[in-house]
């Protein structure tokens, strides 16, 4: 069998020995296929729990009986509050209440609020979590809790954040909306992308990146055009746990920084967010990354990655631009001062004109442009 020759597939990865890199993976236990939600009890024992307190949402109460009977004596109670953005006050809420039942424990079912919720809670008391994704949110696979408080939203990396068992069941994601459903999974795509270009990056992050691109980018119209398909279902989750790897394995960049600031100060819905900026800072940092954006043009099968992103964006039905999600006109200029207060890495430097520049084209809805330096 001949060897692969270098540069014949943009998708493989020569490895320099002029190029060390640090990998580290993290010891999150994995259970996915359909129906993987019946192991629940079984985790819990493992982790040596005793009284579980159940985080639920009021779009899974179905699921959350079913988890508390599967639970049996190991359930304490359940907190059902979990808001976007995990503010400080609703943690306190659920804190007491988990102080009120001696829970040992914590299993949070549901999007990416339910999991930071349970997340805030780890960070604050050190207990062990299960968490049961129903989007592809991916944060359940990180060490990274962001908490907003008074309209600012800020990030904290511990492993004690980082849950000890993660299940992922398709069968919980077959209720998601189209629409949502969309969102979310170009939220996982973000992860994914600034992973390929993040200051961290190394050769197992990139190739857990490209399939997770490739996974999502097929999977999500086929699960927007038809909610049902189980296959598409599969791989939009199969594709969202290895963005979740990639987000929780290396530093992120003006893309998260821009989401996070955006989110925290106006309260935009988190996932909507992600897809409506994507395009536009990928053709930012476009011009510092020729090789990431021959990877990634590689993977999508397209001549134009941002442009690509903004038109999956458009047959997922995602917004078209940061005004049709409530943001004001002039808080363009309050996210640049708040994007530029602290400084953090980048493969392009950051100029307020310029990011000016790509806040005006998100706000509007327009296409990317990726701008000569």
């Amino acid at each position: 069998m001949p060897a692969p020759q270098e540069g014949n597939d943009l998708n493989y990865q020569a490895i320099s020995l002029h190029s060390p890199f640090t990998y580290e993976g993290l010891p999150t236990r994995v259970r996915f296929g359909a129906g993987t939600r019946s192991a629940v009890r079984e985790e819990a024992l493992r982790l040596g729990m005793s009284r579980v307190l159940v985080l639920s949402g009021p779009a899974h109460q179905a699921f959350a009986l079913q988890l508390v009977s599967a639970l049996g004596d190991l359930y304490a109670g359940i907190y059902d509050g979990a808001r976007m953005h995990t503010p400080v006050d609703v943690t306190e809420q659920a804190l007491a209440l988990l102080s009120e039942l001696r829970a040992d424990g914590i299993l949070a079912i549901g999007g990416g609020s339910t999991t930071g919720l349970g997340k805030a809670l780890a960070l604050r008391t050190d207990l062990p979590q299960i968490v049961l994704p129903t989007t592809y949110a991916g944060s359940e696979m990180t060490p990274i809790l962001g908490e907003t408080q008074a309209g600012l939203k800020t990030t904290v990396r511990s492993l004690k954040v980082l849950p000890e068992t993660v299940i992922y069941d398709v069968d919980l994601t077959m209720d998601l909306p189209a629409g949502l459903s969309g969102v979310s999974g170009m939220n996982a795509v973000a992860h994914a992308v600034e992973a390929l270009y993040a200051r961290e990056a190394n050769p197992i992050v990139t190739a857990l990146a490209l399939e997770s691109i490739g996974s999502l980018a097929h999977a999500l119209p086929a699960v927007c055009a038809n909610p049902r398909d189980t296959v598409a279902r599969a791989g939009a989750l199969y594709g969202a746990w290895l963005a979740g790897i990639c987000l929780g394995s290396v530093g992120m960049a003006l893309h998260h920084k821009l989401c996070h600031t955006l989110g925290g100060t106006f309260d935009l819905p988190h996932a909507q967010t992600h897809a409506v900026v994507l395009p536009h800072a990928l053709a930012y940092n476009a011009p510092a990354i020729p090789e990431v954006m021959a990877r990634l043009c590689a993977v999508l099968g397209v001549d134009d990655a941002p442009l690509a992103l903004y038109e999956l964006n458009t047959a997922i039905g995602a917004p078209k631009g940061l005004r049709e999600l409530g943001m004001p006109e002039d808080g363009i200029d309050r996210c640049v001062e708040l994007a530029t207060a602290n400084p953090y890495w980048n493969p392009q430097p950051l100029d307020r004109m310029r990011l000016r520049a790509l806040l005006a084209r998100a706000y509007a809805g327009a296409a990317p442009s990726i701008d000569p330096i």
